[in-house]
């Protein structure tokens, strides 16, 4: 618990976290983020000044389900801060708080980078999003006790606002119920899920392994079979296999903003998602 008149340090590992914490904490919090839009989450470098900053942070909200193993623990081995070590104390996994997508019966070195714990990009479904937003208040209010009444008042204003939003989101995807699409890894699985889209290929071979030419035969394949819209993928993955797929079909390439800050309109969780249905259905138009 921190001492009276103390400000909360939120180390957030992705930029959705961060704007997460922003809606929920007490105006003084000091929340800082280790990653941008433009990073890829699985690969980041455990650099000092992350060290440094997870060495001062009081709580530590990540994605988790391993979508950080490879920095996150290293971060918090170096920087010894006995706070944020555990999710008894100051950290928080998202995805210990939400039902996973894509569980794996078994996970094998053949199987590509697998997550075993299920799908981490949890943030992108506006009803597990909801339930976050209770879970990392109740998470505030452990730590923060003297601010429990800003930390609920927050959660409250959150949950009215986000709620409507979700509503308004609801009925402006309709159109795109039922859409097929091709996507970069498994990025935006839990939107699809909310949308009602389906995923029906991967330009990865197997998760974190980049496209081949004989993989991208195989979905050409599924385009045709499938009639297939739209293939969408990050600002930090490789636009090339998209583009060869809407040169050799009539389907759009489309880039998304994986996160906040991932276009100039993505600026918290709210415009997010509001970018996410507007650029869907302008492209699910053009089609």
């Amino acid at each position: 618990m921190l001492p009276a008149q103390a400000q909360l340090n939120i180390f957030a590992c992705e930029p959705e976290y961060a704007a997460l914490a922003k809606e929920l904490a007490a105006d003084d919090a000091n929340i800082f983020s280790a990653t941008t839009a433009k990073q890829d989450p699985h690969f980041v470098q455990a650099r000092p000044s992350l060290i440094s900053k997870m060495r001062r942070a009081d709580v530590v909200i990540c994605a988790g389900a391993d979508l950080e193993i490879g920095w996150l623990p290293m971060l918090q081995m170096k920087s010894n801060n006995l706070d944020v070590q555990s999710t008894e104390k100051g950290l928080f996994l998202a995805s210990d708080h939400v039902e996973n997508l894509d569980i794996p019966v078994k996970v094998d070195r053949s199987m590509g980078d697998v997550h075993e714990l299920g799908n981490p990009h949890v943030h992108l479904d506006p009803f597990r999003v909801a339930d976050l937003a209770t879970a990392f208040t109740a998470k505030l209010v452990q730590l923060d006790v003297k601010n429990s009444e800003v930390y609920q008042h927050n959660l409250n204003d959150f949950i009215k606002r986000w709620q409507t939003a979700t509503a308004k989101w609801q009925q402006q995807a309709k159109p795109l119920k039922g859409l097929k699409v091709i996507a970069y890894h498994s990025s935006f699985k839990y939107m699809f899920e909310f949308l009602g889209m389906q995923q029906v290929g991967d330009l990865e071979p197997k998760p974190g392994l980049p496209p081949t030419s004989s993989h991208l035969l195989s979905v050409l394949d599924i385009v045709k079979q499938q009639q297939v819209k739209l293939v969408v993928y990050t600002g930090y993955q490789d636009e090339k296999a998209a583009n060869w797929l809407q040169d050799k079909t009539d389907i759009l390439s489309l880039q998304l903003p994986y996160t906040v800050g991932g276009n100039k309109h993505a600026k918290d969780l709210f415009s997010l998602m509001e970018q996410h249905i507007s650029m869907l259905l302008l492209a699910s138009q053009k089609q």
